[in-house]
């Protein structure tokens, strides 16, 4: 069994590192394409982007070492799920449950992360769990992944005990795990833009996108939010546009 988790261990690995790429190179360029058909004529082209804007040696060690965690993480997924530990639906299921799965795990994660997001900016966690995501002055799409050690540990842990706790069918979680991953990525584009054109600003003020996520990494002490903007709206901690 050991020898079976290193190896899925090493190949979760090298998807995880794929994913990344992809989606770090995909992403950015595609951002900027719906911001310019967004804005019409005024909006900048983004070949005015500067050096400030590649991404740092820093984040993408941190993001090729917390994969490492997400990847033995998904390995232990995997084997429990093979010892029947864990509560993935294999065959027929009612077309409704994948929706209802997925939207649960979302508004489920959503929370979580507010709260776990909030707690790790304590000035006794900060230092520890958080501070390498924080490294960058001008974040890009290789901050998404950039977790120190402890954090990497409590994201993945999140990933892991969804599936020993709702109902999911497998391509429901790769579903969520696609969702979760652009997602990210996509909130960390804000400085990809110059002259403050933040790409997908259109998003609206319900979701959380690069221009609510970018005024996080200006501001630290607001906007912790994932996906939805409710809990920065309620916890009072939603930062004042500019």
């Amino acid at each position: 069994m050991i020898r079976a988790m290193v190896w899925l261990t090493v190949g979760l690995e090298a998807i995880l590192v794929a994913r990344t790429l992809l989606l770090t190179a995909l992403l950015p360029p595609l951002a900027r394409a719906l911001t310019r058909c967004a804005s019409g004529p005024t909006c900048t082209d983004g070949a005015q982007e500067g050096p400030s804007r590649r991404p740092s040696g820093h984040d993408i060690a941190l993001s090729l070492g917390s994969s490492w965690v997400f990847a033995a993480g998904g390995a232990v997924v995997i084997q429990a799920d093979a010892l029947g530990y864990t509560r993935l639906i294999h065959g027929a299921a009612p077309w409704w449950m994948a929706p209802l799965g997925f939207g649960a795990v979302l508004l489920l994660q959503d929370g979580v992360f507010y709260g776990v997001h909030r707690l790790l900016h304590h000035r006794h966690l900060y230092r520890w769990l958080h501070r390498g995501h924080h490294h960058s002055r001008h974040p890009t799409s290789w901050t998404t992944f950039a977790f120190d050690p402890g954090e990497a540990v409590l994201q993945s842990g999140f990933l892991v005990g969804v599936v020993f706790l709702i109902p999911l069918q497998p391509a429901t979680l790769l579903a969520l795990l696609l969702t979760m991953s652009a997602w990210a990525v996509l909130n960390h584009l804000d400085a990809l833009a110059p002259q403050g054109q933040s790409p997908l600003r259109w998003l609206g003020r319900g979701l959380i996108g690069p221009a609510h996520h970018g005024l996080h990494h200006r501001r630290p002490g607001h906007n912790f939010g994932l996906y939805f903007t409710v809990w920065d709206k309620l916890c009072g901690t939603e930062a004042p546009p500019g």
